[in-house]
Order: C-alpha cells, then structure tokens, then sequence
C-alpha cells in the first residue's frame, strides 16, 4: 500500500483516479476546497474508512505556500498526483486570472513538495492538449501531434483574450513543472498526463476549432447534478434530453478519451519507474458527434435525435486529414489498453439517468 496525496479530489478526472488508487488498496489523502466536497467524496465512497481515505483544505491552490501543510503526512507520501487547476469566473486580466493562478498552481506544490515532504518520489501532473496543439496554419494534415509537441503560443499572444490566455496557461504551467525539476534537483521525478480541466473555445485551424480533447464517462451522482456536470458529457445529456432534435453541432476536435483510462492512466504514470521523466498523450482516438449520436439513438431508440449534422466536415473523409496523433507511449509504457466509445456511451447513459436525464 503507497501513501498518495490527490489534490482536487472531488474533480470529474480527480475522482476516478481517485476511485483507480482505493481500488488498488493505496491510502489517499486529497485536497479539497470545502468540508461539503469532503462530506460528499465521504458519501460517494461510504464503505473506505479514515485509514485508507483522509481529507485536507485548500481553500485557493493559486496562493502562495498554499500546499506547504498539506503535504505533510504520518504515514509520509510516497506519490503526488496533482489534478486540481485553479479557477476564475470572471476574467478580467489574463495575466492575473489565468496564467500566473496556473504557474503559480503548478510549481507551489511543487516546492512544498521538496521543502516539506522528502520522501515522495514521484509527482503526477495533469495537463492538458492545449500544451501542445498549435492553432497555427503550419500544423496541417501532415503534422502528427505526439509527446515531442509543445503548443508555440507567447505571451503576447496569451494576452489577447481569455481563449489564447487558457491555451498559454496550461502550456506556461506544464513547462513552468519541467523548468523546475532541471533547475532545482528535487528528490522526485514527475510525469505529465495529457487532457482537458475544461473546454474553452480556441481559434480555427482550417476550419477546426482548436480545443482540448473530449474526456467523456460514468459520473458520480454524489458529486455532479446534470448543471454541473463536465462539458463533454454535456453532449451526451443534451442528446438524451432531446435537445438536438433539429440539428447536431459539428464538435471541435475530435479526439476523446474515457475518464477511467485517463485516471488509470495517471496511476500508472505514478507506479512504473519508466514513466518518470515523460509526457503522456492519452487518448482513445477519434470521434464525432455523429458517432456519439447514432450509439445514444441504438441504446435508447425512444430518444428523438437529429438525423443530420455532427458528422465530419463534408470536405474530409475522417480527422486524421487535418491531423494526425499518436499514444502509442500511453500505450506501451502505461500499458492502456483504450475503452470503445461505445463502452463508454453505454456505462454513462446509468448515470446520467440517476440524475434525471
């Protein structure tokens, strides 16, 4: 059994990884913002006792010395997995609403980790695909995207409006991350696992929207109504709810992945010795909204969906004519072994009925 601190455990990824460790019988302790998030993990996990699931408040991750405290465990960490990702309502100031809360996020725990907990010995970091798809025209059908990609956007281009400040945040924080482990030395190695903590809008490219990948899956019903649950399943609600009846929307880009995977994905980002110093792309492939509906409309016959739209764009027969990806590190040193979007769709139809849908 390994010692784990989880930071933002009551998260939609957080707390299948989460769940993915007291599975596997680690003890956990996670950070959340609130006694109400730490009642309602309690609730979602009622049979896991105090030994093997605790509890510590961060109120605001994107304070400084915000971690030096929780990292401090008897029994001693072993593993940092780091999900949490500040957030603002109301951007004001990309500079100080988005990029410095991301760096500052990243590399305060981070430093708390090397002055207050020496023993741990491997950091987890959850980024996102914004860190490296580029919306720049020179990334075209020819460009495979892959773990050797960091998006190219500057600061002055971060600047401009909260789209472009959200893709430079998580590419600042992801490299703020490795900048500190080459300067500082620390005791651990980390790992970066790939994916989404919210969908923003980006800029076109070549008509694409350039957006992070869709992470779909069973929900918790404890912890998410369907207002609250994350933007890609969304989608699925929407179409269950019969609110694409006239037409589908096209999505952005179409790359997806089972939040399950995803969380083993970080677990095992933690646990094998191969995967310290790397960058995971985690994802099951490509998708669209069509798929998506035409898989709702064979499990649930009743629901009235579009019968036009969604499918990918008329001028290409499939995505990988705007770009190409390739997970094959996700898949041979993490060993995931990728769920079908059709698994997917038909475990989180259940709980998405529990919450009324």
């Amino acid at each position: 059994m390994t010692r784990v601190f989880l930071t933002g455990g009551s998260g939609f990824i957080a707390v299948h990884v989460l769940e993915a460790l007291l599975t596997q019988g680690h003890s956990v302790v996670t950070s959340v913002r609130s006694e109400a998030k730490a009642q309602m993990l309690r609730d979602t996990f009622p049979n896991i006792g105090k030994d093997q699931l605790d509890f510590v408040y961060v109120a605001d991750i994107a304070q400084e010395g915000a971690f030096d405290e929780a990292v401090k465990s008897d029994p001693p960490f072993e593993w940092v997995i780091h999900t949490a990702s500040p957030f603002h309502f109301n951007i004001t100031d990309t500079q100080k609403d988005l990029l410095d809360p991301a760096i500052i996020g990243t590399t305060g725990i981070l430093k708390a980790i090397k002055k207050n907990a020496p023993t741990v010995k491997r950091v987890v970091v959850t980024s996102s695909f914004a860190a490296i798809i580029s919306s720049k025209a020179d990334n075209g059908p020819d460009h495979t995207y892959s773990e050797n990609d960091w998006n190219p956007i500057t600061l002055e281009e971060a600047i401009q409006d909260p789209s472009s400040g959200y893709r430079a945040s998580k590419t600042f924080a992801e490299k703020a991350a490795w900048d500190f482990v080459e300067k500082e030395r620390p005791n651990f190695e980390i790992a970066t696992v790939w994916c989404p903590q919210k969908s923003n809008p980006g800029r076109t490219h070549r008509g694409l929207q350039m957006n992070p990948p869709s992470v779909f899956g069973p929900i918790h019903p404890k912890l998410q109504t369907l207002d609250t649950i994350n933007t890609s399943n969304q989608r699925i609600r929407d179409m269950m709810l019969g609110n694409m009846q006239d037409e589908i929307p096209l999505s952005a880009v179409h790359v997806w992945v089972d939040v399950r995977d995803l969380a083993l994905a970080h677990v095992r980002a933690a646990e094998r010795p191969e995967a310290a110093g790397k960058r995971f792309f985690v994802t099951a492939g490509y998708y669209s909204n069509r798929e998506l509906a035409d898989i709702i409309q064979q499990l649930l016959p009743e629901v009235k969906i579009a019968a036009k739209g969604g499918e990918f764009p008329v001028e290409a027969d499939n995505w990988a004519e705007y770009f190409k990806y390739d997970n094959s590190r996700t898949r041979d040193i993490l060993g995931i072994n990728f769920r079908s979007l059709k698994d997917m769709v038909k475990d989180t139809i259940p709980t998405l009925q529990a919450l009324g849908a």
